[in-house]
C-alpha cells in the first residue's frame, strides 16, 4: 500500500516506517503532529519539530501541524492532517510505531476508519527488549531525549542507546517495573540515523538539558544533516 508514516522523531516511529518499507509498502510522506504541551496523550513532545530532518534524509515530503495537546481534541487535528495526506498523496493507510499503548492504537484506528484508510502497527505486541536489540542490529542511532520515571537521572539525556543502556533499562525494569522500551511514558527518544536515511545522518550542533527535579528532557536547538 501507499502509506503515510506517523513520525515523532523517536525510535519506534522510525523503526515502524523501516519495517513497513521492508514489508513492501511505499512511504509517500511523513506526518507529524507537534503538541503544544508535554501532557499530550497521543503525540511525542520533545523535538517533534525536528522531523523535517528525517523527511529530508529519507527524500520524502513531510506534512506537519501543531495541536494544542488537549485529550481527544488532538484527534480532530490528526484527522485533518491525514485527510490532507489522502488527498495530496493518495495514501491508503498509515503506519504507527505503537508497541503496547491501547489508548493510542484505538484512536489511530478510529481516525483512519473515519476517513477510509488502513492503520498498520507492525511493532504491536513485539517483545520490547528484542525491539531495542533490533534497533541496534539494523543500524539505527538513537538518543534519549526525555525521562520521567524512578531510576532515571539527567545523565540519560542525550545518552545513546547501546548494549549498556539496554542492560540498565532491564535492571530498572526489575527494580521499578518500568517499561523497557519506555512505552509507558517513562521516556522519549530521537533517531539520529536510520536505514531509510539516504547516506545521511543527523548531527546535533547545540542542545540544552532541562531538568525538573525528577524528570527532564533534552532540547535540540540546532541540528543538521551530514553525510553518513
Amino acid at each position: 500500500m501507499k502509506l503515510a508514516a506517523m513520525c515523532s522523531g523517536g525510535k519506534d516511529s522510525a523503526f515502524a516506517a523501516y519495517q513497513a518499507s521492508r514489508d513492501g509498502h511505499t512511504l509517500a510522506c511523513l506526518v507529524t503532529l507537534i503538541p503544544g504541551s508535554p501532557e499530550s496523550y497521543m503525540f511525542h513532545y520533545p523535538n517533534s519539530d525536528k522531523t523535517s530532518l528525517h523527511a529530508s534524509a529519507m527524500g520524502i515530503p513531510l506534512l506537519k501541524a501543531e495541536t494544542i495537546g488537549v485529550k481527544e481534541d488532538e484527534l480532530s487535528d490528526l484527522r485533518g492532517l491525514l485527510s490532507i495526506a489522502a488527498q495530496r498523496y493518495g495514501i491508503e493507510g498509515i503506519v504507527t510505531g505503537g508497541l503496547a499503548s491501547k489508548y493510542q492504537k484505538v484512536r489511530f484506528e478510529k481516525v483512519c476508519n473515519d476517513i477510509g484508510i488502513e492503520c498498520l502497527s507492525p511493532l504491536w505486541g513485539k517483545d520490547q527488549e528484542q525491539h531495542l536489540r533490533d534497533l541496534l542490529e539494523q543500524g539505527f542511532e538513537i538518543i534519549f531525549t526525555g525521562v520521567s520515571a524512578a531510576g532515571f537521572g539527567p545523565d540519560w539525556l542525550g545518552r545513546r542507546l547501546d548494549i549498556d543502556a539496554i542492560n540498565e533499562l532491564i535492571n530498572l525494569y526489575h527494580h521499578y517495573s518500568i517499561n523497557i522500551a519506555l512505552e509507558g511514558g517513562e521516556g522519549e527518544t530521537f533517531a539520529l540515523s536510520s536505514p531509510l536515511f539516504r547516506r545521511k545522518r543527523i548531527e546535533l550542533l547545540h542542545t540544552e538539558k532541562v531538568w525538573l527535579g525528577d524528570r527532564g528532557y533534552l532540547k535540540i536547538l540546532q541540528a543538521q544533516l551530514i553525510d553518513a
